[in-house]
């Protein structure tokens, strides 16, 4: 498990950020420093996510990722070599949880043919329209990819760039989904979704992550994260 300090985080982040695929990272939430980099904010209320491979390196949520019941559910929509790409714990912090603008999971984690990609996102705590909820525009998974995150060449500044880009969305489509705590999310690689900025005094804590059908599908090289030697995307059936 690595961390570094504030200050670190700050020059480096991108670094950090993009090598952080086969390891367990601390990622903070915005305008909880000084100019200093010192907390204005207790340290623990400060984290936005702790990512991206708590699924192999922590045993709780290695046990949660690969437990019966998700095998179960992979198995019943049909997934024949479901590999395990990443997964995050997420804070939503009371007061100023950032908000996650509307986005596709696929523009970051691109495959060919779309459509293998699904995340799966757990309630650790209820999620409301007061704390942040997710919301949805239903169908929108049926019109492709409107732009692509993808990696700069080694020592290529800045680290990643966009092809393509995020049309203008009318907020009246995107439908709310308040759950309860342990409830379970599936979301399509392809499905516009979003959070509000979580304003009120309650957190709303979630672990999600994202599973890829292996079989027959081309992990695109061009992605943030990559599989390394030190941890190829596991196999999710165990």
């Amino acid at each position: 498990m690595a961390c570094l300090s504030p200050s670190q985080l700050q020059k480096g982040s991108t670094d950090y950020f993009l090598s952080s695929g086969d390891k367990i990272r601390f990622f903070f939430e915005k305008g909880v420093f000084d100019e200093k980099g010192n907390f204005l904010v207790p340290p623990e209320k400060s984290i936005n996510k702790i990512g991206h491979a708590l699924h192999a390196h922590d045993p709780v949520f290695k046990s949660i990722t690969h437990s019966f019941k998700v095998q179960t559910l992979a198995r019943s929509l049909g997934l024949q070599m479901p590999v395990v790409v990443q997964s995050m714990y997420i804070f939503k912090q009371p007061h100023f949880g950032g908000e996650v603008s509307p986005h596709q999971d696929a523009s970051f984690l691109y495959t060919e043919p779309l459509g293998r990609v699904l995340g799966v996102w757990i309630a650790v705590e209820d999620a409301t329209l007061e704390n942040g909820c997710l919301w949805f525009i239903p169908g929108s998974h049926t019109s492709g990819v409107s732009r692509r995150m993808v990696r700069a060449p080694v020592g290529s500044a800045p680290g990643t760039s966009f092809l393509g880009s995020e049309p203008a969305r009318d907020n009246s489509l995107f439908v709310p989904t308040p759950v309860q705590r342990g409830a379970l999310v599936l979301i399509h690689g392809e499905v516009v979704h979003k959070s509000k900025q979580n304003l009120s005094d309650r957190s709303r804590q979630a672990y999600t992550f994202h599973l890829m059908e292996a079989s027959g599908t081309t992990w695109s090289p061009e992605n943030w994260l990559q599989p390394t030697a030190e941890l190829p995307f596991p196999q999710l059936y165990t």
